[in-house]
């Protein structure tokens, strides 16, 4: 073994102090606000051009279906020992009735979930597809999405208080706003209020078309590419000035930005920066980094630890989505302990 210099003791004693969180405990409750869908996936081989269009005809070799968006936060969450009340809505379809028995099977809890009459369950389709001969070279063909009619606005009412009734007894809250209707703006700025006043950490993932609703959070989740965007749109000379204006206009805390095989960086009001190298091998995709990043801050900030510990927490989950399967979007108790023990293991033998 190497001898660690001082910054790489720090990172080293910090990976082994975040398995400390996914050992069994008594788990103050997290509370989930968000939107849920159903993700479907078609694996198979372009074997040809379609006769009628120019576009690939796929031989679907393998079908996939789990639960997506905020339903992947609940179910990781469970896996990693938490106490999750899970506040969304499905249509009474069949799909609705897949992700409400998917989700049962995973022990997560379903009693707070609206089976909606006459409102289809969002379902997004994915193809992927390979050349024959090349299966380990896969990549998504296309998308289709199913079901994106809005909810009924008294349906998202009822889901904020009941959230808001739970946020007495939650250590964190999680809002994961997909824009499908579970969130809106008067019902979002309910539960941050009611948050700020019982001191509940608010974790959130505005996307750039939600980044009014996100104005109080403790900690919002972002893009890499879309800080860069939202530069280019502001005329920001520097990133930095971006970073500046995030913060002074939303009031957060903190904020994580997501750059993939680039790691993440963790920014915080006062103007403090650190950045967590990404150490996956292996990379397939990228979908699910979002949700993965939620689920941790939301595990770390629910059992007070610090932000810094949270964001190291939470590269680490997602550098287990980056080396995932495509249809592999939570991040469990057992892939997360080897990747913490992994990345341990890869700072001891490293030779940079």
């Amino acid at each position: 073994m190497r001898i660690l210099d001082e910054n790489e003791r720090v990172q080293f004693e910090r990976l082994h102090s975040l398995k400390e969180l996914l050992k069994p405990t008594d788990s103050p409750l997290i509370a989930l606000v968000g939107d849920v869908m159903l993700d479907r996936f078609h694996h198979g081989t372009a074997y040809r051009l379609s006769r009628t269009a120019p576009v690939p005809s796929l031989r679907i070799s393998q079908t996939e279906e789990s639960p997506g968006a905020a339903a992947h936060i609940a179910k990781s969450l469970v896996s990693l020992g938490s106490e999750v009340r899970f506040f969304t809505a499905v249509g009474a379809d069949g799909e609705g009735g897949r992700v409400l028995t998917a989700l049962a099977d995973a022990s997560v809890d379903i009693s707070a979930i609206i089976s909606v009459e006459g409102w289809k369950t969002l379902t997004k389709i994915r193809f992927y597809g390979s050349r024959e001969g090349l299966i380990d070279q896969t990549q998504m063909i296309m998308q289709a999405d199913r079901g994106l009619e809005p909810l009924a606005p008294e349906v998202s009412e009822s889901l904020i208080d009941a959230a808001l009734e739970s946020l007495k007894d939650a250590g964190a809250l999680v809002l994961s706003d997909y824009d499908n209707g579970v969130i809106t703006d008067a019902g979002i700025g309910r539960l941050i209020e009611a948050a700020k006043v019982l001191d509940v950490p608010v974790i959130i993932d505005p996307k750039l078309t939600g980044l009014d609703r996100s104005k109080g959070a403790t900690i919002a989740t972002f893009e890499k590419r879309g800080l860069e965007l939202l530069r280019r749109r502001n005329l920001h000379k520097e990133e930095s000035e971006t970073i500046s204006f995030l913060f002074d206009t939303f009031e957060w805390q903190a904020m994580l930005v997501l750059g993939g095989l680039n790691g993440t960086w963790l920014h915080t009001a006062d103007g403090a920066t650190e950045h967590f190298p990404c150490r996956a091998v292996v990379t397939n995709h990228q979908l699910g980094l979002h949700d993965a990043a939620l689920t941790a801050l939301a595990l770390a900030l629910g059992r007070g630890r610090s932000m810094v510990d949270a964001a190291c927490l939470a590269n680490a989950a997602c550098e287990c989505i980056l080396g995932a399967e495509s249809s592999e979007g939570f991040v469990s108790l057992r892939r997360l302990t080897l990747w913490l023990d992994e990345a341990a293991w890869q700072l001891q033998v490293s030779e940079r």
